[in-house]
């Protein structure tokens, strides 16, 4: 599927279920109805017609959101949202939704 690129040296591991409780269901359900892919690093959302919403967690204990277009197997990040802090990971990754 789509993998976050971590661009530094330390890993971080990510609890999915926090990260998704700090998202908040509304916004969760609006984003994607629901579906969720969790990886070692990153949750993806699928949006619609070939857009993605990643969320990973940084080194710095942010987040990154990021929205992504898969087309023919390549992926495209049309939209990087960085050093996101927990209290608004919901709202960015809502806006990342939003591709109109």
């Amino acid at each position: 599927m789509i993998a976050a690129a971590d661009t530094a040296t330390e890993v971080r591991t990510l609890d999915a279920n926090q990260l998704l409780s700090q998202v908040g269901t509304g916004n969760l359900f609006a984003i994607s109805g629901g579906r969720v892919y969790k990886s070692d690093n990153s949750v993806v959302m699928p949006v619609a017609h070939g857009y993605y919403v990643v969320i990973s967690l940084d080194v710095s204990d942010t987040y990154t959101v990021r929205r992504v277009y898969v087309r023919a197997g390549k992926a495209t990040v049309k939209g990087t949202w960085a050093d996101i802090y927990a209290d608004i990971v919901g709202e960015a990754a809502y806006q990342a939704s939003c591709y109109a």
